[in-house]
């Protein structure tokens, strides 16, 4: 599998448990891309749920069916989508290299990322004085594209983030979580929704 360099800027390594049904999402120059989820496991029992998309050239190899175990290394992309009229921004996991997992991972969710706040970091404290800090990370990808990358800083690194200014060159090691939260419209309706962030374990800043 793909090691993390120094020069790679956006590097995933995430093993588990595939979740869903693997489906065909849409084909670009002639390859087929198809999305699944991904269950990964805390060392607190709960389990990530992730977006993972996937060439048609890999999936040759083996039949991914729903309960294989697999280790994935790829980058953690973003792309706008048009929903309900909106722009969103969408998240997966875009796979490099794939393989069946054989033997148990001590760490199965690991991400890096070297890349440049682009929003004003946004810090805060919970009813219980819990610091946390938001962060959107803008991680340049060949050909001129770029990926936003929603991150969340804890305690001193929430901290650390208040001094921090758009244009700022980061890196960021941590693990990709997926957090379930309720949206409520103006009529009333509450739809239950996942959001997609890094969780920021250790940070450096570039200078």
């Amino acid at each position: 599998m793909t090691e993390y360099t120094p020069d790679n800027n956006n590097w995933v390594y995430v093993a588990g448990k595939v979740d869903s049904p693997v489906e065909f999402n849409h084909e670009m120059y002639g390859e087929g891309f198809y999305n699944f989820y991904l269950a990964v496991p805390r060392l607190s029992n709960y389990v990530d749920r992730l977006p993972v998309t996937v060439s048609e050239r890999l999936l040759g190899r083996f039949n991914l069916i729903e309960g294989t175990d697999v280790v994935i290394t790829g980058q953690f992309r973003s792309y706008n989508k048009l929903i309900d009229g909106n722009n969103r921004l969408v998240l997966t996991v875009f796979v490099r290299e794939i393989d069946k997992k054989t033997e148990e991972i001590m760490n199965p969710n690991q991400i890096f990322l070297n890349g440049y706040i682009c929003k004003p970091p946004v810090y805060r404290t919970t009813p219980f004085k819990r610091e946390i800090a938001d962060l959107l990370i803008a991680v340049n990808r060949a050909y001129n594209k770029s990926d936003y990358i929603p991150t969340i800083a804890w305690g001193r690194n929430a901290r650390f983030c208040q001094q921090l200014e758009v244009g700022n060159n980061l890196k960021i090691w941590g693990r990709i979580q997926s957090r379930p939260y309720q949206k409520r419209f103006p009529d009333g309706e509450i739809i239950e929704k996942v959001a997609y962030e890094v969780s920021v374990s250790k940070m450096e800043l570039v200078r």
